[in-house]
């Protein structure tokens, strides 16, 4: 058991050392990115959270 761990640990290392890490232009860029997509999706989100209740709402109203 220990010995199968350890050989993951090597492995995971060697892998590690493949691994190619983004600069710090293209980090700050892709961070851009995700926080811009976030915040469109947030807007369009609220706008059909808002336009559903309001449908809603009215079809209640109309109801009761």
């Amino acid at each position: 058991m220990v010995a199968r761990f350890t050989q993951y640990l090597r492995e995971t290392a060697q892998e590690m050392k493949r691994v190619s890490w983004p600069g710090r232009d293209e980090l700050k860029e892709s961070t851009i990115v995700v926080l811009v997509t976030v915040f469109i999706i947030t807007v369009f989100l609220f706008i059909v959270d808002k336009s559903l209740d309001f449908g809603v709402k009215g079809i209640i109203q109309k109801l009761g």
